[in-house]
């Protein structure tokens, strides 16, 4: 009954409603079981809206941004998915050299209008399959430069449904791959960017040399969700698994892949568990051979 009410709000809000929507088509890996509901919000007043019921009823609920660091379990999540996509969220505009973005933009679509402003500083993310929103959260990065590096000011909301703005002194905590925003319940809405004027020809050149450098490395050609776990103080993942012996080692049909240890693939039909197994395998291996603990750099999300 809640729910169905819940659906009724957001159908009323503009949102886009799924019911019972296999989390499979919302994650890079393409692993997950269905959501009970999905909604893709376009404004930030209909996600008001849409959490102050959710609040009010302590309805279950995760905010997923383009899902490309995210695993989600084979039995689906039992409550609602938020996902900030389209209308409001995916606006980017620009002033003073300072980069506006909804958090539902995509980083190749920041990439690109720097680019064409001819605006320097965030060529380290092309080619990253996330949206702005979700690369603020963890502090997302690449070939030595970090989100944190170029952010300025973010705005969200947060429990109380307070919107709220932060300068980059008051976005405190930000680390490799984590933020001011990890392990809190607050929602970024927008993101402002800081870059630099430079040569457009120098710009792509860039963009060019890193989406090179990316696929020469990584295995873009299979479902995955980026690097497995946080590189640990003094090492580099693909190479302690390797040192290991576990290059290629596979369980059901997931498998650390071919090309980059670090990666762990979706040769086709990898579940969950599949992966987890994986996951453990692996961390076993690496802290009996060589007394380290990998910490996963990927979010899980499961029903507990």
């Amino acid at each position: 009954m809640k729910y169905n009410i819940l659906k009724e709000i957001a159908g009323e809000n503009g949102c886009d409603v799924f019911e019972n929507e296999a989390m499979s088509r919302h994650t890079s890996f393409k692993i997950g079981g269905d959501a009970d509901v999905f909604l893709k919000i376009s404004n930030k007043i209909s996600l008001l809206n849409v959490l102050k019921y959710i609040n009010k009823e302590r309805l279950p609920y995760y905010l997923i941004g383009n899902g490309c660091n995210l695993l989600v379990c084979d039995e689906g999540f039992r409550g609602v998915i938020i996902k900030l996509a389209g209308g409001e969220f995916s606006n980017i505009s620009l002033k003073d050299d300072v980069i506006t973005c909804g958090s539902g933009v995509k980083l190749s679509a920041v990439c690109l209008f720097a680019a064409k402003n001819s605006l320097s500083g965030i060529e380290f993310m092309w080619g990253i399959p996330a949206s702005v929103g979700g690369a603020v959260f963890m502090n997302a990065g690449a070939f030595g430069g970090e989100i944190k590096d170029i952010l300025v000011s973010c705005e969200h909301v947060d429990k109380n449904l307070k919107e709220i703005k932060l300068s980059k002194d008051g976005l405190k905590n930000f680390g490799y791959r984590t933020s001011f925003y990890t392990n809190t319940e607050n929602i970024i809405i927008k993101a402002f960017f800081k870059l630099k004027k430079s040569n457009y020809t120098e710009i792509k050149a860039k963009m060019n040399d890193f989406l090179h450098r990316r696929k020469a490395k990584q295995p873009l050609n299979y479902p995955n969700a980026g690097s497995i776990f946080k590189r640990p103080e003094g090492y580099f993942v693909g190479a302690l698994l390797d040192e290991c012996g576990l290059r290629g080692r596979r369980v059901g049909g997931a498998q650390i892949s071919l090309k980059h240890s670090g990666f762990i693939v979706n040769t086709g039909k990898a579940t969950c568990n599949d992966v987890l197994n994986l996951i453990k395998l692996i961390q076993y291996e690496v802290f009996l051979k060589k007394s380290v603990v990998l910490e996963l750099e990927i979010k899980t999300l499961n029903n507990s």
